[in-house]
């Protein structure tokens, strides 16, 4: 539990924070930082971000602006800083002054505030750890340590954090938790252990001076230092995570490294110059030689004058399949292209992006040799990563959990959406993707697998979906491609699907051509076990995707049909809607039906389940053949599930406000608190989420298919790369509730 300052002596309630501070730069706190403010956005509605030190000159932060920006933190960047460097040099206490009174005043207005120590700016101040635990204290925050591991063996790890534990206790700060980043792969049991001796029985006594190389020269500050954690909370051992090196963290962009060079894009995909640079090679050689060089991510460094033949070789090495893809070339010198080449890049139409440099070759090297990696907003592919790596190293419900950060009554839309990604990573399933051929699943896909969110079966034939995945700078590393063609499955499913059809007359031989349709394809993969749930409709109509999922998986016992519905994520709560997809007019048993599903799929996603079968009459006020069908499937439904709180026909607004409710249908349990709305037809749904979502500015997060026995969604073929990811972690989701169930079913048996 966090100590706060005295209500007395703060004058405001305090929000629950974390100070996150590291022992020695380049340790990656970025990573912690956006890792730790990922978690907290799950649980409160009003996150803060807090830095204490910013370099002066009116430059934005990275990490401010970055956790400000994927948090749609509202709050001025003026407000989330406390002071500057100069400012510190000049006159610590007082800047520990203006620091505190700062965070105070942001604090108010949050429900828990990342606070993100300094960045080790001055190399040689040795002081500057002493200072951010001394901030830490006075904030009355608990302290997150985060130690770089690389090039430094457990025992060494080990020895900085005891240091480092010697000067927060001399500061009187209180760590909650050790982050050991950077670790190298396969070390990082060792580390913990090695670390976790530090916080023996006899650690917590010690009360040695901390060593010279980190005594502090900055004098305490003239306000009151405020209490730290209770007796108890002190005697409680510090959590310690580890998070292994992750090469592309700290490897520059295409981007950042043309900014460094003052280059322009002359040839390319401008979206592939956030692509890491792996490497960088000096193509001052014959062809020949340039390719024996070429790694995976590289970037060519070559003299502008140096194109006829060099430039037409890098475009070829690059687009075949038996070489590595490359991230970029540079062309030094400010030299003019030929016109031949122009002519060439412009035929070609290569995405691989091309930077003209008025630098010659050697300066650019020493530039760009010399830019180091940064997670910032614009570089979208770093953050995905190092959330994955973040939550693959920290048990973030225990952190939090010892933090004491409650979670929010209200729901945001980025809270739901970051709570799907932590139960869908919490169990990986297996999604299929048939549609390899289209970027935007492949985009998808790349985000899924740096989150760790599923792991993912893509369609294709696996030359040409690298190849693509690679041109567009994309890491399909860690996911499978299967070919539709592979002629051991063909066979095999095509056995099975002739045996599930041949009461309509199923042969063998036609068998075998339906399979290999991707759709056919995806959902025998599901049903054969290959793969837990499928999403696709990017390129496909509805019924292509969903058609085999009624031939093949069919829907679930007690189930007359399939339906669907749609997560209306409004700014403090989410709603469903059903079914706005699928049925165009269904009859009073099919609407009863999807009452009871939705109800079912709003419970799975934490929605509790209150359920308005929506008509133009509430109650007994309205007579007609429309409301008839409503006030019959409301019987229908309520006799299938007596317990579930459901109340039909009832208008919108009657389900919607808690007046109209009330003044409508006294003393029911839905009227104004409604949260699945059941419409009677395809036509009113459709017309409702899409205005709710256009004038409320609600996100729709759909549709969502519900009643198979196994999972398939389908898209939108105007989907945009974050509904394909948020459709695959909701697929990964149903299949984890999907086995659940069928595990209580098992147990019961």
């Amino acid at each position: 539990m966090i100590a706060h300052v005295d209500q007395a002596d703060q004058g405001e309630t305090a929000a629950q924070g974390l100070y996150i501070t590291a022992t020695d730069a380049a340790s990656g706190k970025t990573v912690v930082a956006l890792g730790v403010a990922e978690a907290m956005s799950r649980r409160v509605r009003r996150l803060g971000v807090f830095r204490p030190v910013v370099p002066g000159g009116g430059a934005v932060d990275p990490v401010v602006d970055l956790i400000r920006t994927r948090y749609r933190i509202d709050e001025p960047y003026e407000d989330c800083v406390g002071t500057t460097y100069d400012a510190v040099h000049l006159d610590p206490a007082r800047a520990v002054e203006t620091i505190v009174d700062r965070y105070r005043a942001l604090a108010a207005r949050c429900e828990a505030v990342v606070v993100v120590g300094s960045d080790f700016t001055d190399a040689a101040n040795t002081t500057e750890f002493g200072f951010n635990a001394n901030v830490a204290a006075n904030l009355a925050l608990p302290v997150l340590l985060v130690v770089g591991g690389m090039e430094r063996t457990p025992q060494d790890v080990a020895a900085v954090v005891r240091v480092s534990r010697q000067e927060l206790t001399r500061l009187h700060a209180t760590e909650l938790a050790v982050i050991v980043n950077r670790v190298a792969p396969g070390e990082e049991d060792a580390v913990r252990r090695e670390v976790a001796t530090v916080f023996g029985p006899a650690a917590f006594g010690e009360q040695n001076p901390s060593p010279a190389t980190l005594s502090s020269a900055i004098p305490s500050p003239a306000i009151p230092s405020p209490a730290t954690l209770n007796t108890t909370d002190q005697a409680a051992t510090p959590l310690v995570f580890t998070i292994p090196e992750v090469p592309g963290l700290t490897a520059p962009t295409i981007r950042d490294l043309a900014r460094a060079a003052d280059g322009r894009l002359i040839s390319g995909d401008e979206a592939l110059l956030d692509r890491e640079a792996a490497s960088l090679v000096v193509a001052a050689m014959s062809l020949p030689n340039v390719l024996d060089r070429l790694t995976e991510g590289v970037a060519i460094i070559a003299p502008g004058d140096r194109t006829a033949g060099l430039v037409p070789g890098l475009l070829a090495a690059h687009e075949a399949a038996n070489f590595p893809a490359l991230s970029g070339v540079f062309l030094t010198g400010g030299f003019t292209l030929p016109a031949s080449v122009s002519r060439l890049l412009e035929g070609v139409s290569s995405p691989l992006p091309i930077i003209a440099s008025g630098e010659d070759t050697l300066p650019t090297a020493l530039h760009l040799a010399a830019v180091r990696g940064e997670i910032t907003a614009d570089h979208p592919g770093k953050v995905e990563t190092a959330l994955g790596a973040f939550a693959r190293g920290v048990d973030t419900s225990a952190l939090l959990n010892r933090l004491n950060v409650t979670r929010s009554v209200a729901v945001t839309p980025l809270m739901f959406q970051a709570q799907l990604l932590e139960r869908a990573r919490s169990q990986r399933r297996r999604i299929v993707l048939p549609e390899g051929s289209d970027d935007r699943i492949l985009r998808a896909a790349d985000i899924v697998a740096r989150r760790g969110a599923a792991d993912l079966v893509v369609l294709g034939e696996e030359e040409k979906v690298r190849a693509r995945a690679n041109a567009l700078g994309l890491d399909l590393a860690g996911v499978r491609v299967v070919s539709p063609a592979d002629s051991v499955l063909v066979e095999e499913f095509a056995r099975v699907y002739t045996r599930l059809r041949e009461h309509k007359g199923m042969t063998l031989d036609r068998a075998r051509d339906i399979v290999q349709d991707v759709s056919y394809f995806g959902v025998m993969m599901v049903h054969t076990g290959r793969a837990d749930g499928m999403v696709s409709g990017a390129v496909h109509t509805t019924a292509h995707t969903i058609r085999p999922a009624f031939e093949i998986i069919r829907t679930e016992p007690g189930v007359s049909v399939v339906s669907s519905v749609f997560f209306m994520l409004l700014a403090d709560r989410v709603l469903v809607y059903g079914d706005c997809a699928v049925i165009p007019d269904p009859d009073a048993e099919q609407l009863a039906d999807v009452a009871v599903s939705s109800a079912r799929t709003a419970e799975a996603f934490g929605v509790q389940p209150r359920v308005a079968m929506l008509s133009y009459s509430s109650g007994e006020s309205g007579s007609g053949k429309d409301v008839e069908k409503v006030r019959e499937a409301a019987k229908l439904a309520h006799a299938r599930d007596p317990d579930l709180p459901l109340e039909g026909p009832i208008q919108y607004d009657a389900a919607a406000d808690p007046e109209v409710g009330a003044l409508k249908l006294p003393g029911s349990v839905v009227a104004g608190r409604a949260t699945v709305f059941i419409v009677p037809d395809l036509n009113t749904g459709n017309n409702l989420y899409k205005a709710v979502q256009r004038s409320a500015g609600a996100i729709a997060v759909g549709p969502v298919l519900q009643g198979l026995r196994k999972p398939v969604n389908d898209l939108s073929r105007g989907a945009l790369v974050q509904d394909i990811v948020n459709t695959i972690v909701i697929t990964a989701v149903q299949s984890q509730v999907e086995t659940s169930e069928a595990s209580e079913v098992g147990g019961q048996r």
